[in-house]
């Protein structure tokens, strides 16, 4: 009984640790608050790291980032808000890969970290101190942990394809192999 109630608080801690620092997120990208940039900020920056269009994508990753965070913390739904918060972490990690690993750099150390943890405590479950207990689990069933890890995984593929995709084609029109039309034959512009 003793271990069982050392694992249900150990995952209390890190539910509501994890999901306030993810909610926090959230709430710069959504809200602008804690000094964040609100809609408008953080389209204009995901725009300028290739993520089009750039109001959706920040939608998307605040509401990925706080929602998750707030079900995660709540325990409720964990296994969709695991994977919600996870999802946004994987678009997070795009955005820093060029940098690196590490945070230092600007890497995407902590949030593949957020993310992991995020995904974890959605497969392991809130614990008895949730309400995903004090509602039977309602929303904790093994097709829900499947759906929302895989719903998840389809739509991060997706963002970061496209970002992918729009990186990879030339933003002023011009086909990839011929030259632009400013440069006289045999000129690198």
């Amino acid at each position: 009984m003793a271990d069982l109630n050392r694992r249900d608080l150990g995952l209390l801690v890190l539910r509501v640790g994890t999901g306030a620092v993810l909610a926090a997120h959230g709430a710069q990208k959504l809200f602008g608050w804690f000094g964040g940039g609100g809609i408008e900020g953080t389209a204009k920056g995901m725009e300028a790291m290739g993520f089009s269009p750039g109001r959706e994508s920040a939608i998307a990753a605040g509401l990925g980032e706080a929602g998750g965070g707030v079900l995660l913390a709540l325990g409720l739904a964990t296994p969709a808000a695991g994977a919600a918060a996870a999802g946004a972490m994987t678009g997070a990690v795009a955005v820093h890969a060029p940098a690196g690993f590490f945070a230092q750099g600007g890497g995407y150390e902590y949030p593949a970290f957020l993310g992991f943890t995020a995904a974890a405590i959605g497969i392991a479950g809130a614990g008895r101190y949730s309400l995903d207990h004090a509602t039977c689990h309602v929303l904790d069933r093994p097709w829900v942990v499947a759906t929302a890890f895989i719903g998840t995984a389809l739509a991060a593929a997706a963002v970061v394809g496209r970002r992918a995709q729009d990186q990879a084609s030339p933003s002023n029109g011009e086909s990839a192999d011929t030259e632009p039309a400013d440069a006289a034959p045999g000129e690198e512009r």
